[in-house]
């Protein structure tokens, strides 16, 4: 499996594709596969372009990236804020990390590089999404800086929206809806963001959402916060 990425980029595991505008403006990629490498792939140019589909949904395709620990309240904000956004006529889609890995990411482990591949694979998607026009909207604990800011570098300026959820981990782990965070301290799952793996918190997010006090903010409220920074940038509409 492979995917297209920006100029000069190579996948450290491998495999990968690197690529190069020519000067009758095709971009040809070199795509590494087992080792095999070819200079045969030409980037097929559309006459329907993102501006078009743009047009035609009324609003800008974008990613909005929620990041955190598990039991943070990403799915929940997810859900939220594509229920909200529906209610306003736009079109939204959700890619939730746990239901990923029941499909295209089902081959993965949970070792730091099949993490890493997990995270590209997801970005590489949501990208796919955001060229469509579509709000896309990825849920994923994203624990490592380095491979949510590969996310973004294969993003348009500003596609790329970054909301942290800044919980306190015995608020997550008091939550443990899952049910987790009790395997992961009985010894029985290894390797578990936060507690015996680390988590990264992002450094310049876009969006954070934090307790008031002891008190988290509704769902309801958390999407709102998101939904006005997306009007503010002029994402709503096209």
């Amino acid at each position: 499996m492979f995917s297209l990425k920006t100029s000069g980029e190579v996948n450290s595991n491998g495999g990968g594709i690197s690529s190069s505008d020519e000067s009758n403006g095709s971009i040809c990629h070199e795509i590494s596969t087992k080792g095999r490498r070819s200079m045969n792939i030409v980037w097929h140019k559309c006459s329907v372009e993102k501006i078009d589909r743009q047009e035609l949904l009324q609003q800008k395709g974008c990613v909005i990236w929620i990041t955190g620990l598990s039991g943070s309240g990403k799915s929940t904000l997810a859900c939220s804020l594509t229920r909200a956004l529906h209610s306003r006529g736009k079109l939204t889609y959700v890619l939730d990390g746990d239901n990923l890995r029941h499909g295209l990411n089902s081959d993965l482990t949970f070792k730091a590089e099949d993490r890493a591949e997990n995270i590209r694979r997801i970005g590489e998607v949501a990208k796919l999404f955001s060229d469509s026009g579509v709000i896309c909207i990825a849920s994923v604990i994203s624990p490592y800086r380095k491979d949510r800011d590969a996310c973004r570098s294969i993003l348009p300026d500003g596609d790329f929206i970054e909301v942290f959820m800044d919980m306190p981990l015995h608020v997550c782990e008091a939550r443990d809806p899952k049910g987790l965070y009790k395997l992961a301290r009985a010894g029985k799952i290894e390797g578990f963001t936060g507690v015996d793996d680390p988590y990264e918190p992002p450094l310049n997010s876009e969006i954070i959402i934090q307790m008031e006090g002891e008190v988290c903010s509704s769902p309801e409220v958390m999407a709102e916060k998101v939904i006005s920074y997306l009007d503010a940038k002029g994402y709503l509409q096209a």
